[in-house]
């Protein structure tokens, strides 16, 4: 079997960079070599990802969620079976999965793991220069206030975890969000009113551990579609630390639907968030797109 690892020096706030040498030699102890390609700038890794595909079979991302989402980028449909190794802050795909975050663990799935077909998800927005811009999320999209949450998390150190930063930078943003009138329609089924956020899951986990679709399937074909309508201080401070258990649903301002189109449009634009990574505004389209990538997960 052919390895390549994808390594985002930068996650875990630099460590995995500086660590590198180290971590490349334990993994090879474990039973797990191959060629090394380091990024260099925010983005690269779609690139590298392409190129390893066409002479690797097993492709490693060492790093967090934003690492997958530009490998996803760029392997989507492709014939290469993606492992992680975890590296970042938030680890909110690998948990939908029960990847470990151990490294040693990771390393053992990534050897002896089965292979599993999921479904990604893929978008069309405005980019922030004002061009239609289409990319692929592997694991959650959003559109309103997550994606200024996501944006305010990832400019902070994240020092003290993706979780502490993501629950700072939510109750910073709500402060200050002003709610909008909001059109959503999922499969020709529309909706429409003051929202705080549109959802939409392909995995179970974002913000740092938050499980806000507990029911969502990477491998069905679907999308869940969570609306969140005008929630109060009072909603935000009494359903928050409900979403890290999944027990926030059913919630008399939210709404579950699935779907394999969702339309999200508003008088003004939205910010929209892919993966953690914040490309664009609406209005945005996201597809399902079934079985797109091959993933090694726990036996």
């Amino acid at each position: 079997m052919s390895t390549v690892f994808l390594v985002n020096p930068a996650s875990e706030n630099g460590s995995t960079g500086r660590r590198w040498p180290e971590l490349a030699h334990r993994a090879a102890t474990l039973g797990l070599a191959g060629d090394a390609l380091i990024s260099e700038r925010p983005g690269q890794l779609t690139e590298l990802a392409r190129e390893a595909a066409g002479r690797a079979d097993l492709l490693v991302a060492v790093g967090g969620d934003g690492t997958v989402n530009e490998i996803a980028n760029g392997i989507a449909g492709l014939d290469v079976e993606l492992a992680v190794i975890p590296r970042g802050t938030g680890w909110d795909f690998v948990r939908t999965y029960g990847i470990p975050r151990r490294f040693d663990d990771a390393v053992a799935i990534a050897l002896g793991g089965r292979s599993r077909e999921i479904d990604l998800g893929r978008a069309q927005y405005r980019g922030w220069d004002g061009a239609e811009r289409e990319s692929w999320f592997a694991n959650v999209a959003s559109a309103g206030m997550s994606g200024a949450i996501a944006k305010r998390a990832n400019e902070s150190s994240k020092a003290l975890g993706g979780k502490v930063s993501y629950l700072w930078a939510t109750v910073t943003v709500f402060a200050r969000w002003r709610n909008d009138q909001v059109s959503v329609t999922v499969d020709g089924e529309r909706r429409s009113g003051r929202m705080h956020d549109v959802v939409v899951a392909n995995g179970r986990y974002f913000g740092g551990g938050m499980m806000i679709c507990p029911e969502a399937d990477p491998d069905d074909g679907l999308l869940d579609v969570l609306l969140i309508g005008d929630l109060s201080k009072r909603d935000l401070l009494l359903t928050l630390p409900k979403t890290y258990r999944g027990r926030h649903l059913p919630h008399p301002k939210a709404e579950l639907l699935r779907g394999k189109a969702v339309e999200v449009d508003a008088a003004e634009p939205l910010p929209v968030e892919l993966d953690g990574e914040q490309p664009g505004t609406t209005p945005v389209r996201f597809d399902v797109v079934p079985r797109s990538l091959r993933l090694r997960v726990p036996a």
